[in-house]
């Protein structure tokens, strides 16, 4: 097996915006990223380098996320005959896991995703970028006292509330409940917490089992790192890896929790 490699990444000067101070007496902090960590900037500091790269494992290549014309088409979504999971070393996954927290089935899969973005696009997403938005969305799948097998699935399955426009906005079903059991109104599903029509249209297979199933971490994982690099086909700098975050949940307080959570799984493995 490869071992973890560390990348360091320069540092970027601090930015911080204030929307309507005057009005609202706060300040708005804007992130500073790097690829593969995000840096939370704070008034008059400066980011230092970290280090949050993904060790590769030796037993299997990262594989193109192209649909092989042979392979049966999965449901919502294609497959892409790439295994996430078994892309990375294990005993970083191991070591890593036990210095951030982690669960080991969810962490492969983030680096695993990263991995595979790298080698089929050249998109650099961070495993510590994935894993910032899953602790945000459903603490790694362990909502409600849930946990992730080994298989890859998030038991109980985990379904947000009706997105009926009380307090989010207002989007009607788009897949007759299917995947969230509303045939309302859609809800997100999911580790990543994924709304159906955005997983009919990016949902990834990703343990090769011809299904892009929302509940599974891998496929979860790999439509995320997807989704993320759409906008602008890399989140190595400042602008674009805002702009990916953004492109999740257009608010600057998911921007700063995600930052927030990505930077410490950074420090931590380090």
């Amino acid at each position: 097996m490869t071992s973890p490699s560390i990348s360091r990444w320069r540092q970027w000067a601090p930015i911080v915006l204030a929307f309507g101070a005057a009005a609202v007496g706060i300040a708005i902090v804007i992130v500073i990223a790097f690829t593969p960590m995000a840096v939370l900037a704070e008034v008059g500091g400066s980011s230092s380098e970290q280090a949050a790269t993904t060790p590769a494992s030796t037993d299997q290549s990262a594989q193109s996320l192209e649909q092989d014309p042979n392979q049966a088409e999965s449901s919502p979504a294609t497959a892409s005959g790439v295994v996430v999971s078994q892309l990375v070393d294990p005993t970083w996954v191991a070591e890593t896991s036990e210095r951030t927290g982690i669960p080991p089935r969810a962490l492969a899969a983030y680096a695993g995703a990263d991995l595979a973005m790298v080698n089929s696009t050249g998109c650099q997403v961070g495993w510590n970028t994935l894993a910032g938005i899953s602790w945000v969305e459903s603490h790694h799948g362990t909502l409600h006292g849930g946990s992730i097998g080994d298989d890859g699935v998030a038991t109980p399955h985990i379904i947000g509330i009706a997105l009926d426009g009380t307090t989010t906005a207002s989007i009607p079903d788009s897949d007759g409940g299917a995947l969230d059991g509303d045939a309302t109104w859609d809800r997100a599903v999911g580790p990543m917490q994924f709304i159906p029509q955005t997983w009919a249209e990016w949902g990834k297979d990703g343990n090769g089992d011809g299904i892009a199933d929302p509940h599974n971490i891998d496929d979860a994982a790999l439509t995320a790192a997807s989704y993320l690099c759409h906008a602008h086909g890399t989140l190595d700098g400042s602008e674009q890896w805002i702009g990916a975050i953004r492109s999740y949940n257009d608010t600057d307080d998911y921007q700063n929790q995600v930052a927030t959570a990505a930077q410490h799984y950074a420090d931590l493995a380090s």
